[in-house]
């Protein structure tokens, strides 16, 4: 029997940290309308089941001072949660094992390789260490995980992106569909495709992920 276990649910992709911050709070709705006999199952109520930290890419991670409040909850709950995006603490880990004078590697494009410094199996390493957790378990959510079924608002936004596609390819507009963010009311349009690009940092003070993060106890 366990009672003492660390779950990292980690969402894979180099810059995920509006995905690993959306994941949380949809996950965090649905946890909302459970219901849970906490007399029945101590192990098995809310408290458990919610996340306890929300790691990504645009906040710095302190994993000492992480690790200090989580075992709190380690010792209040018997288990911890945290979601995290695969690039969280990537410079982080790149100066330990710096230190320690083993090798970075990278791929073709001189980018790190997440794969091979496997973000989750540092942080199962070290975090549990910290927490004294008897059992950790690192799942990863990839592509082939996200392939669910269209919702009603997925079905809702393809409908409409194709009937703009359709109209922009009359009229002989090139461009990737989608929510225009950069202009106001976030209009479906053909999105130039000079400015289609990865990296795009998530913004972290939005009301929302700030509210969230309260409410976990992580600010």
């Amino acid at each position: 029997e366990f009672r003492r276990v660390l779950i990292l649910h980690e969402v894979m992709g180099r810059d995920s940290g509006y995905l690993t911050a959306a994941t949380s709070l949809e996950y965090r709705k649905i946890l909302a309308q459970q219901n849970f006999d906490a007399t029945a199952f101590p192990y098995n109520g809310t408290a458990t089941r919610d996340i306890h930290a929300i790691w990504i890419p645009e906040i710095k991670l302190d994993l000492v001072a992480e690790g200090a409040r989580l075992k709190e909850i380690m010792e209040k709950n018997g288990c911890v949660n945290v979601f995290f995006g695969e690039g969280t603490g990537v410079e982080e880990i790149v100066k330990d094992m710096e230190s320690r004078g083993e090798e970075v590697p990278r791929d073709a494009f001189g980018h790190i390789a997440l794969a091979k410094i496997n973000p989750g199996q540092y942080f199962s390493k070290h975090l549990a260490k910290a927490i004294d957790a008897q059992k950790t378990l690192v799942q990863k959510s990839g592509y082939f995980s996200r392939a669910a079924a269209a919702n009603d608002f997925d079905v809702q936004l393809i409908g409409d992106c194709a009937k703009v596609g359709v109209d922009s390819a009359i009229d002989g507009i090139s461009g990737c569909m989608g929510q225009d963010e950069d202009k106001e009311g976030t209009p479906i349009r053909a999105i130039e495709f000079n400015r289609v690009k990865g990296g795009k940092p998530f913004d972290i003070s939005q009301t929302w992920f700030q509210q969230m993060l309260k409410e976990i106890g992580q600010i």
